[in-house]
């Protein structure tokens, strides 16, 4: 798949999912919002969701905020990264690596401060603007013999969704 196919398949069968625990979920048509792919909502109850697909067990997040504070300062890449975010939009991680056609990819769901919160734990604290689904740093790497994984707690399940769609809503 190229990245056209890997961010169309995230996002369709991310919509299948979320209608799937009954849902009402709104794909936007025509250009993309730059926040978000998804709505969905039950009740008056709603989050806004931003898709991110891979098929290579991570995702880059926030390479580009680097080129704006020049140098590898990972921990201040991954705040500019949160910033960009509201309060209301959750991210939707989508994983085809190591997943036969005939099966569903694994699927995540979390808060933009989780993952912000992970990228700058990753390399034994130094950080890093890829959040890996399962990995282990080589023995030359920051944070060597590390092993970085997602927390089993944002894998996309109806109790998951309803955590995040029963959290406060906060300004930023």
């Amino acid at each position: 798949m190229n990245s056209w196919h890997v961010a169309t398949a995230a996002e369709a069968i991310s919509a299948a999912q979320f209608a799937r625990f009954g849902l009402d979920v709104s794909m936007q048509y025509g250009a993309n919002q730059p926040e978000y792919d998804l709505i969905v909502a039950r009740g008056e109850a709603m989050l806004k969701v931003s898709v991110k697909g891979s098929q290579d067990g991570s995702w880059g997040l926030t390479q580009s905020q680097l080129s704006r504070i020049g140098g590898a300062r990972y921990h201040d890449a991954a705040d500019l990264w949160l910033a960009r975010h509201k309060p209301r939009t959750a991210l939707c991680l989508v994983q085809f690596k190591g997943v036969a056609e005939d099966a569903l990819p694994r699927v995540y769901l979390a808060w933009p401060a989780e993952i912000a919160e992970r990228l700058k734990a990753a390399s034994g604290g130094r950080g890093d603007t890829i959040l890996h689904e399962d990995y282990q740093r080589g023995p030359k790497a920051a944070g060597a013999g590390t092993r970085e994984t997602l927390p089993d707690a944002w894998r996309l399940t109806r109790l998951r969704v309803d955590e995040l769609l029963s959290w406060p809503v906060t300004s930023s």
